[in-house]
């Protein structure tokens, strides 16, 4: 995901592994030329990219491969949906 701002673009890319009792985590953040480097990497290799101002101001200020905490689940869940509408792919149910 990525923050569009005049003064610095912020970029925070997620992993999921899926299965119960797994949350998202934060796998590379950065300002600046390192976020254009994040979401060039995602372009070259299909990720897709959503644009969420507010989610990655939050996201930005957690630590590296820090699980996302439960109050942005539901915002996260939204994201992980559209990443796999983009995808073609549905999660298959248990």
């Amino acid at each position: 995901m990525s923050r569009p701002d005049k003064k610095r673009q912020t970029a925070v890319a997620l992993g999921y592994k899926g299965g119960e009792g797994n949350a998202p985590t934060v796998k590379a953040k950065g300002h600046g030329p390192v976020a254009e480097k994040i979401i060039d990497l995602a372009r070259e290799h299909g990720v897709p990219i959503q644009s969420d101002p507010d989610l990655v101001e939050v996201l930005a200020a957690l630590d590296l491969d820090m699980e996302i905490p439960e109050e942005i689940y539901a915002v996260v869940a939204e994201l992980l949906a559209f990443v796999y509408r983009t995808n073609n792919k549905v999660p298959e149910t248990p």
